[in-house]
């Protein structure tokens, strides 16, 4: 993706939330997709695969017992209750990304927000997305036919609460269309990227630059 003059960057960390079936998890695949410095981060969760979910891919699936252990040894960045599983994001394996200059993405809910944001915030972007109307929320959840009726009305049930925390994120966009929602989520992945801060390697380059003779 990267043409910059000065080759040092410090990651960051993109969290993108919403209340289930508002259009995050297919906003964040594509922008993976289109993108090779930013990896989707894989989160462990004790809930069970769906029908063509893989071990490792879309998420690390393991036991309550394992997840508790994890836990005591504060090997997470963030973990949260979410719909009766847990989840949760392994810390070392995050910030070494970060470190060597590559981007995070998250897709996750706003417990996990917080407690990135806590974490790390100097190197965090909150992004959440809004569904255009509580019909449109419920015809998606029907739509994609991966749960059951009683969990699509506990989701529901759910979003209003989470929708309330909209106020916590830098930016907000409302999915009334894929495509713009998209393009609207990669200007911010775009911008955010050469923010000053975010590339120590200006300095030096700056200085050479400075320093150079005019003619």
């Amino acid at each position: 993706m990267s043409n910059s003059p000065f080759a040092s960057r410090r990651g960051l960390m993109l969290v993108v939330s919403s209340p289930s079936g508002a259009g995050k998890t297919t906003l964040c695949r594509r922008l993976c997709e289109a993108y090779s410095d930013i990896v989707l981060s894989t989160s462990a969760t004790t809930r069970d695969p769906r029908p063509g979910e893989k071990n490792g891919r879309e998420y690390h699936f393991v036991t309550k017992s394992e997840f508790d252990d994890m836990v005591k040894r504060t090997a997470f960045l963030e973990w949260a209750h979410v719909h009766e599983h847990r989840y949760g994001t392994p810390r070392d394996e995050v910030m070494g990304r970060v470190e060597a200059g590559r981007d995070v993405l998250f897709d996750i809910d706003w417990q996990g927000a917080q407690q990135v944001a806590a974490a790390a915030p100097t190197d965090v972007v909150r992004v959440f997305v809004l569904p255009p109307s509580m019909k449109v929320l419920s015809e998606r959840l029907h739509s994609r036919a991966s749960d059951k009726e009683d969990v699509i009305q506990r989701r529901l049930g759910r979003a209003p609460g989470e929708i309330a925390h909209w106020a916590e994120y830098d930016y907000v966009l409302v999915n009334h269309d894929l495509e713009e929602t998209y393009a609207q989520l990669e200007a911010i992945y775009r911008a955010e990227r050469m923010k000053r801060a975010r590339n120590p390697g200006l300095d030096p380059f700056v200085q050479k630059l400075m320093d150079e003779p005019l003619s």
